[in-house]
């Protein structure tokens, strides 16, 4: 039952970070006044399949992912957060956190490799970095997130307290949806 819980609650987390809420249950929301990344990735293409290497059915490494935005002078660290959704069921698959504000790329598989000083939380499944998503039709969504501070937990941390984290000081956020695995 804790599981269920713990597994919900990270879900409302993630889809009011990843906008598919409001963040008034954290406070104010703040999505009037969050900037613009543009997220992109030279392997996924958006509303187009996720690549079946980036799944269960393939090698089951991060994909690459690039993103720009206007400089901003608070700009304290970079998150990413991957998580999917069905009519049924969510669950996030990598969250990535306090990677160097001067990021602007991964290359694949930063999951094994992440950047210095960077922290990788335990996701929906349990598992600390990239869980390979296995829904063959479901929304697959990378967002990435500009921080005004740095989450500074460590990966054993319950998934909601380093969502929460990170939706208290996202200052600008963008996304990449691929929808379904090839």
């Amino acid at each position: 039952m804790r599981r269920s819980a713990v597994i919900g609650t990270a879900v409302a987390v993630t889809f009011s970070l990843s906008g598919c809420g409001s963040l008034g249950f954290i406070g104010r929301s703040q999505a009037a006044d969050l900037a613009e990344i543009n997220v992109s990735s030279p392997e996924l293409r958006e509303g187009k399949p996720l690549p079946r290497e980036y799944s269960c059915k393939g090698d089951q490494s991060s994909p690459p992912l690039r993103w720009s935005s206007q400089p901003l002078s608070e700009a304290k660290s970079i998150a990413i957060v991957v998580d999917s959704h069905t009519p049924s069921d969510s669950a996030v698959h990598w969250v990535l956190y306090d990677i160097p504000a001067t990021t602007t790329e991964l290359g694949p598989d930063a999951a094994a490799d992440p950047p210095a000083g960077s922290g990788q939380a335990r996701v929906t499944s349990g598992k600390v970095g990239y869980e390979p998503p296995c829904q063959e039709q479901a929304s697959y969504r990378f967002t990435v997130y500009t921080l005004k501070g740095k989450v500074d937990l460590p990966g054993t941390s319950e998934l909601p307290t380093i969502l929460k984290k990170i939706a208290d000081q996202t200052i600008a956020r963008g996304r990449l949806t691929a929808v379904n695995i090839e």
